[in-house]
Protein backbone atom coordinates (compact mmCIF):
# COMPACT_ATOMS: atom_id res chain seq x y z
CA UNK A 1 0.00 0.00 0.00
CA UNK A 2 1.77 3.70 -0.75
CA UNK A 3 1.77 6.19 1.21
CA UNK A 4 0.95 8.92 -1.10
CA UNK A 5 -2.27 10.47 -1.40
CA UNK A 6 -4.54 10.54 -4.21
CA UNK A 7 -4.45 13.95 -6.28
CA UNK A 8 -8.49 13.59 -6.52
CA UNK A 9 -9.37 13.93 -2.93
CA UNK A 10 -7.45 17.25 -2.34
CA UNK A 11 -8.92 20.29 -3.90
CA UNK A 12 -6.23 21.59 -6.78
CA UNK A 13 -5.86 25.15 -5.44
CA UNK A 14 -5.44 23.87 -2.11
CA UNK A 15 -2.52 21.34 -2.81
CA UNK A 16 -0.77 23.70 -5.34
CA UNK A 17 -0.64 26.61 -2.54
CA UNK A 18 1.25 23.55 -0.07
CA UNK A 19 3.18 22.41 -2.66
CA UNK A 20 4.60 26.00 -3.50
CA UNK A 21 5.09 26.47 0.96
CA UNK A 22 7.15 22.81 0.89
CA UNK A 23 9.17 24.00 -1.65
CA UNK A 24 9.33 26.89 -0.06
CA UNK A 25 10.45 25.05 3.44
CA UNK A 26 12.90 22.61 1.51
CA UNK A 27 14.98 25.88 -0.03
CA UNK A 28 14.83 27.25 3.87
CA UNK A 29 16.46 23.56 5.26
CA UNK A 30 18.89 24.21 2.50
CA UNK A 31 19.96 27.52 3.64
CA UNK A 32 20.39 26.03 7.38
CA UNK A 33 21.70 22.71 6.42
CA UNK A 34 24.76 24.47 4.66
CA UNK A 35 25.21 26.92 7.80
CA UNK A 36 25.06 24.51 9.89
CA UNK A 37 27.60 22.04 8.19
CA UNK A 38 29.70 25.10 7.68
CA UNK A 39 30.06 25.38 11.84
CA UNK A 40 30.34 21.96 12.31
CA UNK A 41 32.97 21.61 10.08
CA UNK A 42 34.54 24.66 12.36
CA UNK A 43 33.96 23.26 15.37
CA UNK A 44 34.96 19.51 14.37
CA UNK A 45 38.84 21.09 13.14
CA UNK A 46 38.69 23.46 16.19
CA UNK A 47 38.91 26.65 14.24
CA UNK A 48 37.81 30.00 15.32
CA UNK A 49 34.32 31.47 13.76
CA UNK A 50 35.00 34.94 12.51
CA UNK A 51 32.12 36.83 13.64
CA UNK A 52 30.81 39.98 10.71
CA UNK A 53 29.54 42.33 13.76
CA UNK A 54 31.32 41.24 16.84
CA UNK A 55 33.02 39.13 18.90
CA UNK A 56 29.95 37.42 20.46
CA UNK A 57 30.16 33.65 18.34
CA UNK A 58 33.19 32.70 19.78
CA UNK A 59 31.59 33.05 23.01
CA UNK A 60 29.22 31.03 22.24
CA UNK A 61 30.08 28.88 19.97
CA UNK A 62 33.13 27.85 22.13
CA UNK A 63 30.49 27.54 25.27
CA UNK A 64 30.08 24.19 27.41
CA UNK A 65 26.32 24.85 25.43
CA UNK A 66 27.73 24.22 22.12
CA UNK A 67 27.87 20.39 22.08
CA UNK A 68 26.72 17.94 23.89
CA UNK A 69 28.98 14.79 24.95
CA UNK A 70 31.15 16.09 22.10
CA UNK A 71 28.52 16.38 19.16
CA UNK A 72 28.54 19.82 18.40
CA UNK A 73 24.92 21.31 18.58
CA UNK A 74 25.30 22.54 14.69
CA UNK A 75 25.74 18.72 13.58
CA UNK A 76 22.16 18.09 15.38
CA UNK A 77 20.76 21.26 13.50
CA UNK A 78 22.51 19.71 10.70
CA UNK A 79 20.58 16.82 11.04
CA UNK A 80 17.86 18.39 11.61
CA UNK A 81 17.70 20.86 8.75
CA UNK A 82 18.38 17.59 6.68
CA UNK A 83 15.87 16.37 8.07
CA UNK A 84 13.48 18.91 6.92
CA UNK A 85 14.62 19.27 3.11
CA UNK A 86 13.77 15.75 2.84
CA UNK A 87 10.05 15.55 4.58
CA UNK A 88 9.29 19.21 2.58
CA UNK A 89 10.15 17.14 -0.83
CA UNK A 90 8.47 14.48 0.23
CA UNK A 91 5.08 16.39 1.29
CA UNK A 92 5.41 18.44 -1.95
CA UNK A 93 4.92 15.23 -3.94
CA UNK A 94 2.09 14.44 -1.49
CA UNK A 95 3.54 12.00 0.27
CA UNK A 96 0.84 12.30 4.10
CA UNK A 97 3.17 10.94 6.84
CA UNK A 98 6.06 13.15 5.21
CA UNK A 99 4.15 16.27 6.49
CA UNK A 100 2.98 15.26 9.86
CA UNK A 101 6.85 14.16 10.06
CA UNK A 102 7.65 17.29 8.93
CA UNK A 103 5.53 19.24 11.59
CA UNK A 104 6.92 17.44 14.21
CA UNK A 105 10.54 18.08 13.36
CA UNK A 106 10.14 21.80 12.74
CA UNK A 107 8.11 22.06 16.13
CA UNK A 108 10.55 20.36 18.29
CA UNK A 109 13.52 22.21 15.93
CA UNK A 110 11.39 25.60 17.29
CA UNK A 111 11.16 24.50 20.92
CA UNK A 112 14.84 24.05 20.96
CA UNK A 113 15.49 27.45 19.11
CA UNK A 114 13.23 29.06 21.54
CA UNK A 115 15.41 27.06 24.50
CA UNK A 116 19.32 27.97 22.85
CA UNK A 117 18.32 31.78 22.38
CA UNK A 118 17.10 31.87 26.62
CA UNK A 119 20.39 30.73 27.46
CA UNK A 120 22.23 33.32 24.70
CA UNK A 121 20.27 35.54 25.86
CA UNK A 122 20.06 34.84 29.99
CA UNK A 123 22.97 32.78 31.05
CA UNK A 124 25.98 33.39 28.18
CA UNK A 125 24.57 36.77 27.82
CA UNK A 126 26.11 36.81 24.32
CA UNK A 127 24.79 35.86 21.16
CA UNK A 128 26.03 34.65 17.92
CA UNK A 129 25.25 35.83 14.58
CA UNK A 130 25.28 32.27 13.06
CA UNK A 131 23.03 31.11 15.55
CA UNK A 132 20.48 33.66 15.06
CA UNK A 133 20.49 33.85 11.43
CA UNK A 134 19.45 29.87 12.31
CA UNK A 135 16.92 31.02 14.35
CA UNK A 136 14.91 33.23 12.09
CA UNK A 137 15.32 30.34 9.71
CA UNK A 138 13.32 28.08 11.86
CA UNK A 139 11.29 30.60 12.55
CA UNK A 140 10.35 31.50 9.13
CA UNK A 141 9.78 27.64 8.79
CA UNK A 142 7.66 27.09 11.23
CA UNK A 143 5.74 30.33 10.05
CA UNK A 144 5.39 29.03 6.18
CA UNK A 145 4.14 25.61 8.12
CA UNK A 146 1.51 27.20 9.57
CA UNK A 147 0.30 29.68 7.03
CA UNK A 148 -0.25 26.28 4.69
CA UNK A 149 -3.43 25.90 3.98
CA UNK A 150 -5.37 23.16 5.21
CA UNK A 151 -5.00 19.78 3.18
CA UNK A 152 -9.37 19.21 2.89
CA UNK A 153 -11.28 16.55 1.12
CA UNK A 154 -13.71 17.27 -1.23
CA UNK A 155 -17.12 15.84 0.26
CA UNK A 156 -18.31 13.48 -2.17
CA UNK A 157 -21.44 12.68 -3.42
CA UNK A 158 -23.77 9.98 -1.13
CA UNK A 159 -25.97 7.98 -3.10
Amino acid sequence: MSAKTTSSAVSPSTSRGRTFIYFGAACLALVGLGESTYLTALHLAGAHVVCVTGANCSAVLGSAYASYRGIPLAGVGALGYFTVFSCAILAAFQYRRASTFLGLTVGVMFLTTLWLLYLQAFVLHAFCEYCLFSAALIFLLAGLLVAAPAAREESLPHG
